[in-house]
C-alpha cells in the first residue's frame, strides 16, 4: 500500500500527516509555525514533524510515495515555488525543490485554501461532489475551487481569491491594500472588529461580560451572546451574515458549484451561522432556489483538511 505525506502550513501551527490513498490519516504531528524566521528553520521543523508523523503511522519510509504541502499565499504548483507569502516573508522560495531533495520524493505544493478544498472533496463534507467551493473563515478568508476532483487555479495558478472580492465599494480597509473586500467583513478578524465596535457602543451588552470572563474577544463572542438574546449581539451576527451572504451569493451566481462548504473558526458555529446564511443566499441567488441548487454545508475535516488535501494533491501528481 502507498502512503503520502501531507503538510499544512498554518498561521499558528504546521500540521503534518501521513495518509493512505483515500485520505485516511494514519499518523500526525505538529509544530509551531512562528513568524519572521529564517527559511531554513521552517524547513527543519517541517522535516522533524514529518519524521514524527511517519513514526506515529508505523510505516516505513520506502512506503511513502510522494508528499504535498499546502502553503498560504501565491503558489506556483508546477515548480513547487512559493511566489509570495507575506506572513513568512517568502518570495520566490523553492519550497518543493528543497523538500524533494531532502526526502527523495516528488513534492507537490499548493495554496493552503486549495489544498483544504481538495481535502473536503476527497474525504470531508463535499465528498463526491462534481464541483465544490470551500471558504475558510479564519484570520482571513481563504477560498478553493475543486472541479471533477481537481483543484482549479486558472491559467496563472492564482484563481479563486474570493476573499479579495469587493462587496462594499470604498469600505473597510483590507490587508491586500484595497477597501471593501469580503475578507475585511467575513473573516474572523472582520467579525471580531464588528464585535468590538458594538461592545464599545453598548457597554451593557452581554458581549462585554463574556469577553471579560474569557479575557479576549473572539469570533464566537457575538454568536454566544446572541444565542442568549442579547440585542446588540443579534445585530452583529445579522450584519456579519449579511456580508457573508453577499459574497457567497456572488460565488454561486458566478460558478454554480454543487457545494459551498464553510470552514475555519467561524464555520464551527454550525447551524447558528448556516441557517440564516442559507436563508439569505437562497433568497438572493439569481433565479431563486430551483430544483438543482448549490448545497451550503459546514466543513467537517477542520484543521486536517489542508494536510489531507495536500497529500491527495501529491497522490494525483504521481498518477
Amino acid at each position: 500500500m502507498a502512503f503520502y505525506i501531507g503538510v499544512d502550513i498554518g498561521g499558528t501551527n504546521i500540521n503534518v500527516g501521513v495518509t493512505d490513498g483515500t485520505g485516511n490519516i494514519v499518523g500526525e504531528a505538529e509544530t509551531p509555525t512562528g513568524a519572521n524566521r529564517p527559511q531554513e528553520a521552517v524547513i527543519g521543523d517541517i522535516l522533524s514533524a514529518a519524521d514524527r508523523a511517519v513514526s506515529a503511522a508505523g510505516v516505513l519510509r520506502r512506503e511513502i510515495s510522494a508528499a504535498g504541502v499546502g502553503c498560504p499565499g501565491t503558489v506556483e504548483s508546477s515548480s513547487g515555488t512559493v511566489v509570495y507569502n507575506n506572513n513568512l516573508g517568502w518570495r520566490n522560495f523553492p519550497l518543493g525543490k528543497l523538500l524533494s531533495e531532502t526526502w527523495g520524493l516528488p513534492v507537490r505544493v499548493e495554496n493552503d485554501a486549495n489544498a483544504a478544498a481538495l481535502g473536503e472533496v476527497c474525504a470531508g463534507s463535499a465528498r463526491g461532489a462534481s464541483s465544490a467551493m470551500i471558504l475558510t473563515l479564519g484570520t482571513g478568508v481563504g477560498s478553493g475551487f475543486v472541479v471533477e476532483g481537481r483543484i482549479w487555479t486558472g491559467w496563472n495558478a492564482s484563481a479563486c481569491e474570493f476573499g479579495h472580492m469587493v462587496i462594499v465599494k470604498g469600505g473597510r480597509p483590507c490587508t491586500c491594500g484595497r477597501r471593501g473586500c469580503l475578507e475585511a467583513y467575513a473573516s474572523a478578524t472582520g467579525l471580531i472588529n464588528m464585535t468590538r465596535e458594538a461592545m464599545a457602543a453598548h457597554p451593557e451588552s452581554l458581549m462585554n461580560a463574556l469577553a471579560e470572563r474569557e479575557g479576549r474577544v473572539g469570533g464566537h463572542t457575538a454568536f454566544a451572546a446572541a444565542e442568549q438574546g442579547d440585542a446588540a449581539a443579534l445585530r452583529v451576527v445579522d450584519e456579519y451574515v449579511d456580508y457573508l451572504a453577499c459574497g457567497v451569493t456572488n460565488i454561486v451566481n458566478g460558478l454554480q458549484p454543487e457545494v459551498v462548504g464553510i470552514g475555519g473558526g467561524v464555520g464551527r458555529q454550525g447551524d447558528r451561522l448556516l441557517a440564516p446564511l442559507r436563508q439569505k443566499v437562497y433568497a438572493e441567488v439569481y433565479g431563486g432556489r430551483g430544483e438543482r441548487f448549490t448545497r451550503l454545508t459546514q466543513c467537517t475535516l477542520g484543521y486536517r483538511a489542508g494536510l489531507v488535501g495536500a497529500a491527495m494533491a501529491a497522490m494525483q501528481s504521481t498518477v
